[in-house]
């Protein structure tokens, strides 16, 4: 399947970019969910400062740098990043906060669409106790901590109209990786941009040992959290994918 070549851009300050998202989810009112207040939720984070820097100038990265831009430009969305996310479907790196720290329950209805109102949610075919079900597969290697960095983030649109399984043979030739449901979550929570109408997509980085396939479609002018048959493709469903994971250096 061909390749969407990148689109270089400017290198904006991966520091900047990562204190911005930091910032978003504390007035999301993370620190709340997470039962810690906004200081203690913000040190367990910025650990992750370094290695966003580190990630986004290793000239081994293939992940444009940092993601941020200047606020006073009308392209940028309040949360200070840039508009062209909607276009490229690509973000350097993203911020997660794992279901350890605040559920997946809290995170989704903290979510919007790109100058949306409403509130993202959970899909009620999800049967009670199936989301604790769903965790990253064998194949993806999480850093297993409660806050880490994905990088090189793709929505995946390449693939809409493809059967998941063989995207994820083909992500998984690229020595990529699926991106898994907290990560999805972070994604459009902060970069709402890149879920938009008939370029959504499913992660199946997460799996609960059946057929099914979790995925981020618009439901009701909002972003919805519901799953998909994994041999049905969809014209309107991507599948989104990383380059690498990266948690915080061990403290010395």
């Amino acid at each position: 399947m061909p390749r969407t070549p990148r689109t270089p851009h400017a290198s904006p300050d991966a520091a900047t970019a990562f204190d911005r998202q930091v910032s978003n989810l504390i007035e999301l009112g993370y620190p709340a969910a997470s039962g810690l207040d906004a200081e203690r939720f913000a040190a367990l984070l910025a650990p992750l400062r370094e290695a966003a820097v580190a990630a986004t100038s290793d000239p081994a990265d293939t992940a444009d740098p940092a993601g941020a831009a200047d606020p006073a430009d009308p392209a940028t969305d309040a949360a200070g990043e840039p508009g062209d996310e909607a276009v490229t479907g690509r973000v350097p790196f993203v911020l997660v906060v794992t279901r350890s720290v605040v559920p997946i329950e809290e995170t989704m209805p903290r979510t919007t669409l790109h100058r949306g109102r409403l509130p993202g949610f959970v899909d009620r075919s999800f049967e009670p106790g199936a989301l604790e079900r769903f965790v990253a597969t064998d194949e993806v290697a999480l850093p297993g901590h409660d806050a880490y960095l994905v990088l090189d983030v793709e929505r995946g649109e390449e693939f809409c109209g493809a059967v998941p399984d063989d995207a994820l043979r083909t992500i998984a030739d690229r020595g990529r990786t699926p991106l898994t449901i907290e990560e999805g979550v972070a994604l459009i929570t902060h970069f709402p941009q890149v879920l938009v109408k008939n370029k959504c997509f499913s992660l199946g980085g997460s799996r609960s040992g059946d057929r099914r396939v979790p995925a981020l479609w618009i439901s009701q002018k909002a972003p919805k959290l519901g799953w998909c048959w994994q041999g049905n493709p969809h014209t309107w469903l991507g599948v989104a994918s990383a380059g690498g994971r990266r948690a915080a250096a061990p403290a010395v």
